[in-house]
Order: structure tokens, then C-alpha cells, then sequence
């Protein structure tokens, strides 16, 4: 039997087994609020906890959220599952952001709050962590896909 859908498979578990394989060394390695500059003033390791959304956005709100992270990771589960052979851009996107969910969605089920640690302090954004990137990388995927698909007309101008 042949995995429908593959690409997508692969990527939503490279996703999850990256983003949990550096939440776990994270933890194991820094204090809460510790950081490693690795170039200092611009980019720094920061362990912090976020009870919230990407960007401490509702904070504090991570009972709703730990259930949006499962109805998300559902439906791309059953997506890939159940519908159609996906082009290339899609399963890849559809793959890492169902990774990325999952990530921090068991983050909020087991911890009650996600664990963050990049920290780009050049242009002062939010420390965040390989979950919302795969996440963010795989929306991108997803343009790229739709900048593919044309749209067809089947009506006729006569």
C-alpha cells in the first residue's frame, strides 16, 4: 500500500521531532529567563514560557488554544487522509504547519504553556520558537502553492 500524501507526512513529522527535540534541550540546558547570546545584541538562545498565542498574543488564554492546536492538527490529519493527492507546495505547507500545531499543542496540554527561545533582539520581535517558524514557513508554502493554481473558467464568451 502506498502512503498517500508522503511529502506531507514527512515534513509535519520532521516539524514536530525538531521543534520538540530543541524545546527538550532547551529545557534541560537553560534557567527560565536565561539567555546565550550567540551574536550578542542581535540574536540570542532566551528560554521563556508564553501561556499565549505567537507573539504572547492572549496571553493567559491557553485552554482555548490547546483545543484550537487539536481541531487544527484533526482537520490536516483528516485532509491529507481522506482527500485528495495533494500538489507539492500544499503537502509541504499542510505538512509543516500540522507539525508546528502539534508541537506547541502538546506544549499546552502536557505544560500548560509553550516553550520559546529564539530571540532576534535586532528588531526587537518576540522570542518564539521552531514550532511557529514551520508554522510560518509553511504558510509561505501555501502562496506558493495558490500562485500556481490558475483560475479556470468553463464558460464560453460568444
Amino acid at each position: 500500500m502506498r502512503l498517500k500524501n508522503r511529502l506531507f507526512w514527512i515534513a509535519a513529522f520532521i516539524a514536530f521531532f525538531l521543534d520538540q527535540i530543541t524545546k527538550y534541550w532547551v529545557v534541560q540546558t537553560f534557567s527560565l529567563e536565561q539567555t546565550l547570546p550567540l551574536l550578542p545584541g542581535i540574536f540570542h538562545f532566551t528560554y521563556v514560557t508564553n501561556t499565549g498565542a505567537a507573539f504572547s498574543l492572549f496571553t493567559g488564554k491557553v485552554e482555548w488554544l490547546r483545543w484550537l492546536s487539536l481541531g487544527v492538527s484533526l482537520v490536516l490529519i483528516g485532509l491529507a487522509s481522506f482527500g485528495p493527492t495533494l500538489n507539492f507546495w500544499d503537502q509541504l505547507g499542510y505538512g509543516l504547519i500540522l507539525g508546528g500545531a502539534m508541537g506547541n499543542g502538546i506544549d499546552r496540554f502536557v505544560l500548560g504553556y509553550v516553550v520559546d527561545f529564539l530571540d532576534f533582539r535586532l528588531i526587537n520581535f518576540p522570542v518564539f520558537n521552531i514550532a511557529d517558524s514551520f508554522i510560518s514557513i509553511g504558510i509561505v508554502c501555501l502562496l506558493m502553492a495558490s500562485l500556481q493554481k490558475t483560475p479556470t473558467s468553463n464558460s464560453r464568451w460568444d
